[in-house]
């Protein structure tokens, strides 16, 4: 992301999520933040959005932001009361929270959470009382340091999600924030998302992959990081997580988009999967 730029991908995400609430019936993800965060200028094209690959993008982006609001809970019916967001973009969660005593954590780039925040004051969406920014750079600051300055309880169980941002970083930062989820106590989890190597794909997926690669790189966010599934496997289980799960596209459809009457799906297969791990 640009400094002083708002990021392409997040208001790219943000769009889908809100697009969804307008098109789709049965909701898979019910965000009434969705629209009004975008403000005024957020219009919602039903001929662009119904082209089958913004479809499926827009399943995607709806698909993986339930999963892992199902999984928190599950961890909040295991007693977690702590919820951390990593690259929290756009999110809305903390703002239609429905769990009274959870505590919810926001880390994001500084000029993100800049971004965002006036998103919210000019929307006027007032900033629950349970809600704490964490300002955060994965590459250049510990995730540690960075929650225990905003009052994160690392002797407490957490969950935590982290959508849309492993694509982009280092391995090593990827490793180092595995090993933060890690040490929290038991019942502790992730839910992520990740963007599969090039020996998954298929030919015009590989195609797909290297044209959004490419306009992503020209908005300063290129992808720097895959992973087979059984790499992602070998690094969850190294990293110390016990029990974890990992869906494809076949999965999210069965689980999400069984029996609609609309077009909206995920293709077969897909740039990406999710997995959740617990500690």
């Amino acid at each position: 992301m640009n400094p002083g730029r708002p990021s392409m991908t997040a208001r790219a995400v943000a769009s889908r999520r809100a697009a969804h609430q307008l098109l789709d019936r049965p909701l898979v993800l019910a965000d009434p933040v969705a629209v009004p965060i975008l403000g005024p200028e957020f219009f919602c094209n039903p001929a662009r959005h119904a082209d089958p690959r913004s479809c499926a993008f827009r399943a995607w982006i709806v698909a993986r932001s339930r999963y892992a609001e199902d999984s928190l809970a599950l961890a909040l019916a295991a007693g977690v009361t702590q919820y951390l967001i990593l690259g929290a973009g756009l999110d809305t969660f903390a703002y239609r929270n429905p769990y009274p005593k959870l505590r919810v954590f926001e880390a994001d780039l500084p000029s993100m959470q800049q971004w965002k925040r006036k998103m919210l004051l000019a929307a006027q969406i007032p900033t629950p009382a349970r809600l704490t920014y964490v300002p955060l750079d994965l590459e250049h600051q510990t995730l540690a340091a960075a929650l225990a300055q905003a009052g994160f309880d690392v002797d407490r169980p957490a969950f935590i999600s982290w959508l849309g941002v492993t694509t982009y970083l280092t391995l090593a930062a990827f490793r180092a924030t595995l090993q933060l989820a890690t040490s929290l106590p038991p019942t502790s989890g992730i839910t992520l998302d990740y963007s599969v190597a090039d020996s998954e794909l298929t030919p015009q997926l590989l195609r797909d992959r290297r044209s959004l690669a490419a306009r992503v790189a020209a908005a300063g966010e290129p992808f720097q990081l895959f992973f087979t599934t059984d790499q992602m496997e070998s690094e969850l289980r190294t990293a110390g997580f016990h029990r974890i799960e990992q869906l494809d596209n076949q999965h999210l459809n069965a689980r999400y988009f069984s029996d609609r009457t609309d077009s909206l799906a995920l293709p077969p297969s897909g740039l990406a999967k999710v997995a959740t791990a617990w500690v």
